[in-house]
């Protein structure tokens, strides 16, 4: 914004020095057309004139004098006004020479003073420009009252001299409030040029400052305008203002196209291969006569989910502990009773298997009943930067410690060594626990699970995989996978990927089941590191 209020301010200047360039340009085709006329002598003429050597010589050091003017304007040799008054001072004094040496007033070149008034009354304002006036009317009064002294001619022309003086202050008059009345207008277009630049400066800046993505396209579908998270959501490295979208990401071309086609959403999905994220785009036309371009709107689709992620865990939130007290008292008691059922001596075998049952039941009750309640508190992800491997290997020991011998079938891999994640620490890891406790529980004999982090072939996004070699899940098992309560195991309560995956998402984070055919491989896909606005 400061850089544009400074070229607004050079602009005013250059805009004072242009009309001073102009005049100097007309001072030197004068002394030039009459150096030529010289040369082809057609002046000056014999009779009547009285000084035709001083005539040439004036002519000649005019132009001298008029190049030497427009070399100082341009190289700005001095202040603006104090070259003006030089100038037109200079002027007045050659052109009454010129007067002189050509005859009088009668020869007509005293009319060149009222151009050189008028250009004085242009260039400058207020008392100065009158001082051009009188200085002119002066100097040809004096050469007047030279002619009357020495008798140089026949006759002094006191009246053409007065009414030649009249008109300067005439010209000097109109000329000045035309000015005047210039100069406003070009200080307030100057204004309004510096307003404009500073505003679309400001509008630039809070483009590019934008979380969301920004497109302009015109009608022929040429983008205008990208800002720089519109080329990271869209995986776009380099662009020129009039590439055609279609060339840029094929997947916006066609919703834009369905969009214009009359299709009934204004919002679509969109997947850039280029950058692997899920988009959200929106559309609106722009123009005063139907649709003469489009601005399109793109939003990263795990933002959005987000958000409404945790407007989600917050009513799940209010409805668990709603529910708690209601739930977890009457299974407290069952589970009392059936201990102190199990302490009878009066039990035989087979009511003890049934005290059993109600102890198990209980414990997978009210471990669900944990399970909703961790997911309702819905703690907004804190993200930091964690460096993967020594994460890794400091997680896996923990998870031996509490499930012994499991490090033993545990497979790490890191590759490359230093890749680092934004993520809640303390999410992921929960997140990783109820996976590998996932793969533990589904592996094969013997078992073996796999946990490698690397970074994805087509997007440069970081992934970590969790894979067991156990039996997979039938395909038409493959769309329930991470719905609430679901499970294929008897003691499971059906809500570890169901949690995972809505940890993951309050980390901007995704989990899928990448393969299911020969065990079951689920991919963590990390956000961009280079995104600080996570839990925002």
């Amino acid at each position: 914004m400061q850089h544009a209020m400074i070229e607004g301010r050079a602009g005013v200047a250059a805009n004072a020095w242009r009309p001073l360039f102009y005049f100097s340009l007309y001072r030197c085709t004068l002394a030039l057309l009459l150096l030529l006329l010289v040369l082809w002598g057609v002046m000056p003429r014999d009779e009547g004139q009285l000084y035709p050597r001083l005539f040439r010589w004036v002519i000649a050091g005019y132009l001298v004098y008029a190049l030497l003017a427009t070399a100082a304007v341009q190289q700005r040799w001095a202040r603006l006004e104090r070259q003006v008054a030089v100038q037109i001072f200079l002027d007045i004094v050659a052109i009454t020479l010129l007067v002189h040496a050509a005859g009088g007033l009668s020869s007509g070149f005293g009319l060149l003073l009222v151009v050189t008034v008028a250009g004085g009354s242009i260039l400058t304002e207020g008392r100065i420009a009158v001082l051009f006036a009188a200085m002119a009317t002066l100097a040809i009064l004096a050469q007047q009252g030279w002619v009357f002294l020495y008798h140089d001619f026949s006759q002094p022309q006191y009246t053409h001299a007065g009414l030649l003086g009249a008109a300067f202050f005439a010209t000097n008059l109109v000329i000045s409030a035309s000015a005047r009345r210039l100069r406003a207008s070009e200080a307030l277009v100057a204004r309004r040029e510096v307003d404009l630049a500073n505003l679309a400066a400001l509008n630039e800046h809070i483009i590019q400052r934008m979380q969301s993505g920004v497109l302009a396209l015109d009608e022929q579908l040429r983008v205008r305008l990208m800002n720089r998270s519109a080329q990271r959501l869209l995986g776009v490295s380099g662009w020129r203002v009039g590439d055609r979208i279609d060339r840029i990401a094929t997947e916006l071309a066609r919703s834009h196209a369905e969009w214009r086609d009359g299709g009934e959403h204004f919002s679509y999905a969109v997947e850039p291969a280029a950058s692997g994220l899920r988009l959200v785009a929106s559309f609106a036309g722009i123009g005063v006569q139907g649709v003469d371009g489009t601005v399109v709107f793109l939003e990263d689709a795990a933002a959005t989910h987000q958000r409404v992620q945790q407007l989600k865990l917050a009513s799940l939130g209010r409805l668990a502990g709603s529910i708690a007290h209601e739930i977890r008292n009457p299974l407290g008691a069952i589970s009392h009773a059936g201990q102190l059922l199990e302490e009878s001596a009066q039990l035989d075998a087979s009511d003890r298997r049934l005290t059993r049952i109600i102890q198990e039941n209980s414990a997978r009750m009210n471990a669900m009943v944990e399970n909703i309640l961790e997911l309702g508190r819905g703690r907004r992800a804190t993200p930091e930067s964690v460096a993967l491997e020594p994460w890794l290997h400091g997680f896996l020991a923990e998870f031996d410690a509490r499930r012994p011998g499991a490090r033993a079938i545990i497979a790490c891999r890191v590759a490359p060594a230093e890749l680092a994640v934004r993520v809640d620490r303390s999410q992921l890891h929960q997140i990783l626990w109820n996976l590998c406790d996932n793969a533990l529980q589904h592996a094969g004999d013997p078992p073996l699970v796999r946990v490698q982090a690397g970074l994805g072939d087509h997007t440069g996004r970081i992934y970590l995989d969790i894979a067991d070699n156990g039996a997979g899940i039938a395909s038409e098992e493959l769309d329930r996978v991470f719905e609430p309560f679901f499970t294929t195991r008897e003691q499971g309560t059906g809500l570890g990927l169901f949690i995972a995956r809505e940890l993951c998402e309050g980390n901007q984070a995704t989990l899928t089941l990448e393969d299911a055919s020969g065990g079951c491989r689920f991919r963590i896909t990390f956000a961009d590191p280079r995104r600080r606005g996570l839990a925002a």
